[in-house]
């Protein structure tokens, strides 16, 4: 009994920093929301290379843009609540954007945009390049990290809208062609089978 009297004068205002909300519940749930769908705009706007961190200047911004918009989402709050409440409506938020596109393909692509055609038949498309603000030594960079030494053994090169690249080679990989020629072996292996046992048994 006394052991609780003392410990409570010092835990009260400890959890009171701590769980004390400095904001109105409302506003904590709509700020997350106004800078979720703000992000989403200007990553949109400003195109799908930085999504794909071709530079340490591009990955500088990612990663200084969480550290930006921070305040603007928990606000004049440091308290476990609000941090609880932010998250709940980050989560919510993106919960919700992700069913409401899974359900339409047209809103996705209105969202998301479309991929862009950089490479086809191993030729490079200038214009697309210049569109999606990319040079050449920095898609030359993309396409060495898929195995190719350059782009003239490149089918296909795609810039995804959430900033991959696929990239298609003109023959299919050795991996690939392992892969078919073991199928092949299989299926050779099942015709046999299957044969030996429509064969009748030997008296």
């Amino acid at each position: 009994m006394l052991g609780s009297m003392i410990l409570s004068p010092v835990l009260s205002p400890i959890l009171d920093h701590m769980f004390h909300l400095p904001l109105p519940v409302a506003e904590k749930l709509l700020r997350p929301v106004i800078v979720y769908l703000v992000l989403i705009l200007l990553l949109r706007v400003f195109g799908k290379r930085e999504l794909a961190q071709l530079n340490p200047f591009d990955l500088v911004v990612l990663l200084s843009l969480s550290n930006t918009v921070q305040n603007a989402i928990i606000g004049d709050d440091n308290s476990v609540t609000g941090g609880v409440i932010g998250a709940f409506g980050l989560l919510a938020i993106n919960w919700l954007v992700v069913r409401v596109l899974f359900r339409s393909r047209r809103l996705t692509r209105v969202v998301e945009g479309r991929s862009t055609l950089l490479i086809h038949n191993g030729q490079i498309d200038r214009k697309a390049l210049e569109r999606e603000m990319l040079t050449r030594e920095e898609l030359l960079e993309v396409v060495h990290r898929q195995g190719f030494e350059g782009f003239h053994q490149v089918h296909r090169c795609e810039l995804e809208p959430n900033g991959t690249f696929y990239v298609e080679a003109f023959d299919p990989s050795v991996a690939d062609k392992r892969h078919t020629e073991l199928l092949e072996r299989i299926d050779a292996l099942s015709r046999e089978v299957a044969a030996l046992r429509a064969r009748p048994a030997s008296q």
